[in-house]
């Protein structure tokens, strides 16, 4: 027996609305809001192509984030440059958290979605390959 991940959650605490931090993650992903919700919905998820994980579930909470480091995050592998990313990202409504890239142009950048959820950007596929480091230790 097993158990599979249906959704991971990020949670949306006031001000900030679930379904427009759906759309932004939409916007990061390509993945569409799922159809059956709405504009004020407690939980609004993103429906991945079949087969691509599972959903992005953003759920309405009480509070704001605390002031400490996300014990689960997001790590996004873009298919663009890390930069560029960054910068696509940043233009969407990010914010800047931390840059972790090295002078030898590994590393990764943490950013933060809307609601202060942190994710980070690592190094594209091609970025990997072409100094033969897919398994370096990213976000």
């Amino acid at each position: 027996m097993k158990s599979v991940v249906r959704h991971v959650t990020l949670n949306c605490g006031a001000p900030h609305e679930p379904y427009d931090l759906a759309l932004f993650w939409s916007q990061v992903l390509g993945h569409p809001v799922d159809e059956e919700d709405v504009p004020g919905d407690d939980a609004v998820g993103l429906a991945p192509p079949e087969g691509e994980g599972p959903t992005l579930l953003f759920v309405r909470v009480p509070d704001g984030k605390p002031a400490v480091r996300n014990r689960v995050h997001l790590d996004l592998q873009p298919e663009l440059s890390r930069d560029a990313e960054v910068e696509r990202l940043l233009a969407l409504g990010a914010s800047f958290v931390d840059d972790q890239r090295t002078e030898d142009g590994k590393g990764w950048v943490v950013l933060a979605d809307p609601a202060d959820n942190e994710f980070c950007v690592e190094r594209s596929a091609a970025e990997r390959a072409a100094t033969k480091d897919d398994d370096e230790d990213e976000g």
